[in-house]
């Protein structure tokens, strides 16, 4: 038998759900440690018992606790399978990020040049032109104006919360 190792859609879902409140996480917590019964569990929460059980029933709808009779009494234990699944996932988004970020550091960094500024901020003219001109214009103004500035502002600096009015 293969264990599965790829969650679906709804699991990361309802994992995430379940993680998303300080509770659900402290229970988890505590439950790794030990199996506990739900009333142990309610005994240090500042809530009711009924809202404890609810926020189990959370956390095992996720499948990150085991909820088993012994007696009377309700035992609650962590999934060891699930956190480590759960985990392996954090895990690839963690490198999937760390990979971009690296991506994003190497060009910033860029190759160096003799005077020290990166390619594609040198004064000269942009490559594939001879007047020093964005290759779709030639005047060197922005497409879409004659005065040489960006449409939405009047000082041709880029500003990033300006945008054009309608009809420019």
């Amino acid at each position: 038998m293969v264990a599965q190792t790829e969650l679906s859609e709804t699991e990361i879902d309802r994992v995430f759900h379940a993680l998303a409140t300080s509770t659900r996480r402290d229970i988890l917590r505590r439950t790794i440690d030990r199996e506990q019964s739900v009333s142990q569990l309610a005994r240090d929460y500042d809530m009711s018992f009924a809202a404890v059980q609810k926020h189990v029933a959370v956390l095992e709808e996720a499948r990150l606790v085991v909820k088993r009779a012994e007696g009377r009494e309700r035992l609650v234990r962590a999934n060891p399978d699930m956190i480590a699944r759960a985990k392996a996932l954090l895990a690839r988004y963690e490198e999937l990020w760390r990979s971009r970020i690296a991506r994003l550091d190497d060009l910033l960094a860029g190759p160096s040049t003799s005077s020290g500024t990166h390619p594609s901020t040198s004064s000269g003219p942009h490559p594939s032109t001879s007047s020093g001109t964005h290759p779709s214009t030639s005047s060197g103004t922005h497409p879409s104006t004659s005065s040489g500035t960006h449409p939405s502002t009047s000082s041709g600096a880029h500003n990033e919360t300006a945008r054009p009015e309608q009809g420019e």
